[in-house]
């Protein structure tokens, strides 16, 4: 309990204490100089006082960046609305911005990349190039091959002169080399048209003069049997999703092993080996032309390049060419004839 002490006014007490003055205040508290260490009653050891300033501490997450800043005046934040520039209906296209003439680099960071729509335009028009060439020289060699087939003078006068046929093997064996290994020569216009046609002419007439020799029913069945074979390959190559052109190898092993079938029956001919030996042969060569067709494509694994139409139309008119022969084959060791 306190209690409070009270003195008459005129007392001595009253005069001392009115002479009593407050001490003056430290340098540590006007705020001019840190106050002077303070000691430790117990070992006399000092502490530094801490410092006047310390930082706000680390925040718990992590800091979002770029610092998010209010929205200026004058733009809106979030899609437009109906109505509005800018705003589209689902499903609309959005128009495309017309080009200043500059050209940067793709979005997507590639720089030599290609759009899906100009490389199927090219392709469209490789095929179409492509098949065009094939057709016309189909008629071409069907064309002579009746010609040879029904005119009883122009099949005498192939048979009496054999040497115009073997001129023929050789023109048309080194021309064909040149365009398939040289593709200097299959790129170079118009001398790879020119050595196309070559190609064309030669093995038309290698095909006529075989055709002659054969019965003229058994002729007109191989052409028209060849033609379906052809159009149906063609047809399923560019529809079917089975890849043909990754058996390249299992076809070259079955060619060797068809190649060396047809040299002993040159020794050992019946006509039951003749049969077996046609069969065979067209089954391997519309294998063949169901790899170029899709080759041609380019819809699998492999493909070839817009620029070899030359080669493109050169192996697929050997493909069918083949076959047809074949098929004379086969259709001479099974006639009486």
């Amino acid at each position: 309990m306190l209690y409070s002490l009270h003195f008459p006014s005129g007392s001595p007490e009253t005069a001392r204490m009115a002479d009593v003055k407050p001490p003056p205040p430290s340098k540590a508290e006007d705020g001019l100089s840190p106050a002077p260490p303070l000691s430790l009653p117990a070992d006399g050891a000092s502490v530094e006082p801490p410092p006047p300033y310390l930082p706000p501490p680390y925040p718990a997450g992590p800091a979002p960046y770029p610092p998010t800043a209010p929205p200026q005046p004058g733009f809106a934040i979030g899609p437009p609305a109906p109505g509005e520039a800018g705003y589209y209906m689902p499903g609309e296209q959005h128009p495309q911005v017309e080009n200043s003439g500059e050209e940067g680099p793709p979005a997507d960071g590639s720089c030599l990349v290609e759009s899906a729509f100009d490389d199927k335009t090219v392709r469209r028009a490789f095929v179409r190039k492509v098949f065009s060439v094939v057709t016309l020289q189909l008629l071409v060699t069907f064309s002579v091959v009746c010609v040879f087939t029904f005119s009883p003078a122009v099949r005498g006068a192939v048979q009496h002169n054999i040497w115009v046929y073997l001129s023929s093997y050789i023109i048309f064996a080194v021309v064909s080399i040149c365009l398939s290994f040289s593709s200097s020569f299959s790129r170079a216009h118009p001398w790879n048209l020119l050595g196309l046609a070559v190609v064309t002419l030669s093995l038309s007439y290698m095909v006529g003069t075989v055709a002659s020799y054969h019965n003229t029913t058994a002729v007109v069945i191989a052409m028209a049997s060849t033609m379906v074979i052809s159009f149906t390959i063609i047809i399923f190559s560019a529809q079917t999703r089975v890849d043909f052109t990754v058996c390249n190898g299992v076809l070259l092993v079955l060619s060797v092993d068809l190649l060396m079938f047809g040299f002993f029956c040159c020794f050992f001919y019946s006509s039951v080996l003749q049969i077996v030996y046609g069969c065979l042969g067209a089954l391997l060569y519309s294998a063949f032309l169901a790899v170029d067709c899709q080759l041609v494509m380019g819809r699998q694994k492999y493909a070839l390049s817009p620029e070899e139409y030359v080669f493109a139309a050169l192996i697929l008119y050997l493909d069918i060419i083949t076959i047809f022969l074949y098929l004379l084959i086969l259709l001479g060791g099974s006639s009486s004839n």
